[in-house]
């Protein structure tokens, strides 16, 4: 199992557009082969202004299969370029092997 990161930098007083796009969202990673799950995290910290968006997959495979298809261009292509004043920086990605995974529970 891999999870993949996306810490994305969003000036504070855009915070809840940003998050409203993650709530309104189309919702196609959903139903893509390998994918277990989505999180959406705003900072606790605001002097951070990091949100994190990770997901859950079965394998690298998986996600490498979501990014070249013709739903994951469409589930980014209305927020590709727009917007870009609510940004405060680069996101920062990140992609990890689960090597130990506990459940409470």
């Amino acid at each position: 199992m891999i999870v993949v990161v996306n810490r994305i930098h969003v000036k504070e007083e855009f915070w809840d557009d940003f998050e409203t796009r993650f709530k309104n969202r189309a919702g196609l990673v959903d139903n893509s082969d390998g994918f277990i799950r989505n999180l959406v995290m705003r900072p606790l910290d605001k002097s951070s202004n990091f949100h994190v968006i990770m997901t859950w997959w079965e394998n690298k495979e998986a996600f490498t299969a979501w990014t070249k298809s013709d739903a994951f261009k469409e589930a980014h292509s209305k927020h590709r370029g727009s917007n870009q004043d609510i940004y405060a920086g680069p996101n920062v990605f990140e992609m990890h092997e689960v090597i130990s995974d506990t459940k409470n529970g």
